[in-house]
Formats: structure tokens, sequence, C-alpha cells
């Protein structure tokens, strides 16, 4: 039978019970049509890059599947009808990976680390007082006039206008 890499996003706010409990629901859908699942792996609740379906996190889980074709296309076809599901890949892969896959050995090193989420950049040194370093800001106005030249005072401009068309001349 062919095998399979399938990872699915679920809405945000259900709880990780409830992916869980979708995992399960998707073991019985393939083994009721031939198929088996080798390892399941909870990725947990991770921010998204972009919007999909309103939702800006998701649940991500992995599903290593050995099941024929047409378990495979009901398995995403129930997907499709769930609301809990807002994305899923599948992959035909030619062998399973042995161990964790890269997100759980990511998330293995950062424990590791003692990095937690966002991590301690101490690493980086101290950035200290930037002082005078930017130097003076610059003002707009001025560097306006020294660019574009100097501007007269609105009031100034609307006593020179005359109300008549531009360009006939004074000699009128």
């Amino acid at each position: 039978m062919p095998l399979y890499e399938h990872v699915f996003l679920a809405r945000q706010d259900i709880s990780a019970q409830q992916v869980e409990g979708l995992v399960q629901d998707f073991r019985t859908i393939i083994e009721g049509r031939g198929g088996a699942i080798g390892k399941t792996e909870y990725w947990g609740l991770k921010g998204l890059t972009f919007r999909i379906k309103k939702n800006r996190k998701a649940h991500f889980s992995l599903m290593n599947i050995d099941a024929p074709p047409d378990a495979v296309a009901e398995l995403e076809r129930q997907m499709c009808l769930s609301t809990d599901i807002i994305r899923f890949l599948t992959v035909r892969v030619d062998e399973h990976e042995q161990g964790p896959s890269p997100m759980m050995r990511r998330a293995d090193r950062d424990e590791r680390e003692g990095r937690g989420d966002r991590g301690d950049r101490f690493d980086r040194g101290d950035r200290g007082d930037r002082g005078d370093r930017r130097g003076p800001r610059r003002d707009r106005d001025r560097d306006r006039d020294r660019d574009f030249g100097a501007r007269e005072p609105q009031a100034a401009i609307e006593d020179n206008d005359t109300g008549g068309a531009a360009g006939l001349g004074e000699d009128d």
C-alpha cells in the first residue's frame, strides 16, 4: 500500500483533547477502509503567517498513513466536511521517517536550550545609550524650504489674486 504523510490544521478555539479526538475519528476512517496509521504527532497551537478562515492560530497535527488511495480520498472528504479543520495537506512518500519529525526535533532543541518561545537573547549585548550618534532631528519646514524654495504665506497669495483669467496681461 502507498505511504502518506498527512498534516492538518484545526481551529484555534478547540482544545488539544478535541484535536486528539479528531485524530481518533480519522484513524477509524482509515482503519475501516483497510489502512493503518503508523504514528501521530501533535505539534501544538501555533501562529499562522496569514489568516485562514478568520483564524490567526491553529492546532497542527501530523499522521503517517499506510492506506489505499480510496481511504485517503475518504479521509480528505471528511476533512472538507468538518468545520473544525481549516486546512490539510496529504503527501505521498516513499518511506516514513523514523523517529520524531523535524517539527518535534525543533521543539525538543528549544526546550533543551531553555529558550522557550522567544528565548533569552542576552548574547547580543547591551545596546547602551545611543547618545548623539543619531544626530539632531531635522526640521521638516526647514528641509522643505531648502529643497523646494521658500513659500509665500497663504494670505499673501490670496491678496494678489485678481479673480480674472490668468494670462490675459496687465494692460487690459
